[in-house]
């Protein structure tokens, strides 16, 4: 078995990576495959970013056109954050500014939908044992359920630049991380309006990324004392670090599990 074969690319203000494993990474299909889920990509940047002037979001958050006019898109996502303002209890709410801006909701969702589209079925082909999309550090990941290859996907520590806090180990599904670490305080909580402020950092595991990555959100509002709304989520695990070190940990199934790291002596 040959790989990782890895595919980088700038987008969504972050870098895309792909990596590829197994004797046919080099292939043409698989080629054609990441070109096509890069190109979806760089689509649902022009229809969803709030840092271009001509996206489909800041036009409407201008007023200077309706939903019904915009990409498709932007009203499923539109409807998808209805209904995750409602599963989350308003933890996390599209429309907290008075205008609709789906961030915490939308890269989950965009690069859910091209790994299904271009990636998944590439692991299915044979000389592929597995595939996997990190943006941003949050990541989708398949492997070919006949192989016996698994991912293992670092925790950072958010109080310690450099060190693993903990690993978690999956075969496929999704590995989403909200929090203040790097980007400072910069999830606001819906209810308030002020930053939230009680967690440095949390990790979820999901089937897919979309469901991961807002309920990391979620949970970074919710705070390491009002988990309970999270840990009742369709998620498999969870590991939460408080404001002040505090750890919350939670598994749900099988198929994956959080191993926290014991640091070594220098």
């Amino acid at each position: 078995m040959t790989g990782p074969r890895v595919f980088v690319e700038p987008i969504m203000g972050t870098v895309a990576s792909i990596h590829v494993i197994g004797d046919e990474a080099s292939s043409a299909r698989v080629d054609a495959g990441v070109r096509a889920a890069i190109a979806g990509l760089q689509r649902h940047e022009r229809v969803f970013s709030m840092y271009r002037d001509d996206s489909d979001i800041q036009r409407l958050r201008r007023g200077e056109d309706v939903i019904e006019n915009l990409d498709g898109s932007v009203a499923v996502v539109a409807e998808r954050c209805r209904a995750a303002r409602e599963a989350t209890g308003g933890l996390f709410d599209a429309e907290l500014h008075g205008w609709f801006d789906p961030t915490g909701y939308v890269k989950g969702w965009a690069v859910d939908d091209v790994a299904e589209r271009h990636l998944a079925p590439l692991v299915r082909m044979p000389g592929v044992t597995a595939i996997g999309i990190n943006v941003g550090g949050d990541m989708r990941l398949f492997s070919d359920p006949d192989s016996d290859w698994v991912w293992r996907v670092g925790i950072a520590d958010p109080s310690e630049a450099g060190r693993v806090l903990g690993a978690v180990t999956l075969d496929s599904g999704a590995v989403a991380t909200s929090g203040s670490a790097e980007r400072g305080r910069h999830i606001l909580d819906p209810r308030t309006g002020e930053p939230a402020a009680g967690v440095l950092s949390a990790t979820i595991v999901a089937d897919d990324l979309t469901t991961a990555d807002l309920w990391a959100t979620a949970a970074v509002v919710a705070g390491i004392d009002g988990l309970a709304r999270v840990r009742r989520a369709p998620v498999r695990s969870g590991l939460v670090v408080g404001a002040g070190g505090e750890i919350s940990r939670w598994l749900e199934g099988v198929a994956v599990s959080i191993e926290l790291v014991t640091p070594t002596a220098a």
